[in-house]
């Protein structure tokens, strides 16, 4: 009888969820850090890993073949509202002249999460150092921050295939647009531009996107950027001149007109990835706290950190933190907001952390992967 109880108790810790959810990884394999100087890797193709993120604990289901790039911030993946497709950018590749550097890519990967296992069934052309990625909420259009040329790349999206509907041009080949988000609405999307550090707000009309030419500037360099899943705030990480200062986070009150930043806070050094929960309480944000500089720096830290802040009301409260790998990267929550995956570029693994009593917890679990973590989504 005691192992009849004991066998119902474990499954009741390590079955899947009720309901799917699936996070998707993509994973630099092109490039590693030594001592804090960027090298390539030769003949290792990147990847992206298919977390069952519903699970418990989560568990990884598959691994296949996709470029993508470190490059940009950690939102270089989108996943379709019905979890159909997954769309992953990739930013730089391998120089052909010169494999030992990199050069600007423009292509996005189309990957058909349904099939089993999960295959990419198409590859689009973007503008040049495509960063950052999102998907409209009813899964119709997709927009591609273009680092490498102030563009944004609109797509418009029908079942599993991607129509180019052209380019929002900033005017500033230089402006470094690395962040996309779109509100629960479908009428408006926020852009970071690192180049010339400041939030762009586009409009959208259906297929027609358009530049408000209305501009929020944060703080130096915005570069990671969420609204919330109610459409009130959104959150922006603002990565400095990456010299050792302590960086800051930002909240945006969607509900103002027009909209504006309302907040800003330190962090430490270089926010790399920021997530909003489902649930609108808590803002997540991976700082690098030195860890990607070389060991004689006076800035150096072993580990970096993900820090939890509480969202109240228009104010962002610091809750509590954890230590985290090396180039430490995005996040991903759980559709029930208790669950955070944590993509450790150098340890090639994902790192399971939860919130339980209100407080950030590591798990202590670690999901091995392939390559390094460079971005992530889930839906």
């Amino acid at each position: 009888m005691r192992k009849a109880v004991l066998g119902v108790l474990m499954g009741c810790i390590f079955a899947p969820a009720a309901s799917a959810q699936m996070a998707v990884s993509a994973n630099d394999g092109k490039v590693r850090l030594d001592n804090g100087v960027v090298k390539t890797v030769p003949n290792n193709p990147d990847t992206v890993a298919i977390i069952d993120l519903g699970a418990r604990p989560p568990r990884l289901l598959h691994e296949i073949e996709v470029p993508t790039s470190i490059v940009g911030p950690p939102s270089s993946v989108a996943v379709a509202p019905d979890g159909s497709i997954a769309l992953v950018t990739a930013n730089m590749k391998l120089d052909p002249a010169d494999p030992t550097k990199q050069t600007p890519d423009n292509r996005m990967s189309i990957i058909d999460l349904k099939a089993n296992p999960p295959v990419v069934i198409g590859t689009v052309e973007t503008g040049r150092g495509p960063a950052g990625v999102a998907i409209g909420p009813k899964g119709n259009i997709a927009l591609v921050a273009n680092r490498e040329e102030g563009t944004v790349s609109v797509y418009a999206i029908d079942g599993k295939t991607l129509t180019s509907l052209g380019k929002v041009d900033f005017g500033n080949p230089k402006a470094g647009p690395s962040g996309v988000s779109i509100t629960p609405d479908g009428t408006t999307a926020l852009v970071t531009r690192d180049g010339d550090s400041r939030v762009s707000v586009l409009a959208i009309d259906r297929d027609r996107v358009e530049y408000t030419k209305r501009d929020m500037f944060p703080g130096q360099r915005p570069y990671g950027i969420e609204i919330s899943r109610k459409g009130d705030v959104a959150v922006v990480a603002n990565i400095g001149a990456g010299q050792g200062d302590s960086d800051t986070i930002s909240l945006i009150d969607m509900t103002a007109k027009p909209v504006r930043v309302f907040e800003t806070v330190s962090v430490g050094q270089t926010p790399e990835g920021i997530a909003m929960s489902p649930d609108g309480k808590w803002v997540a944000v991976t700082v690098m706290n030195g860890s990607n500089k070389p060991l004689a720096s006076p800035f150096y830290n072993p580990l970096g950190l993900l820090k939890l802040y509480r969202v109240a009301g228009r104010k962002l409260v610091y809750n509590s933190q954890v230590e985290t790998g090396v180039w430490t990267q995005g996040i991903a929550f759980s559709a029930d907001s208790k669950i955070l995956l944590v993509q450790n570029k150098e340890q090639k693994e994902l790192q399971v952390l939860a919130i339980r009593g209100n407080k950030l917890v590591d798990t202590k679990q670690r999901i091995a992967m392939r390559n390094g973590g460079a971005g992530i989504g889930a839906r």
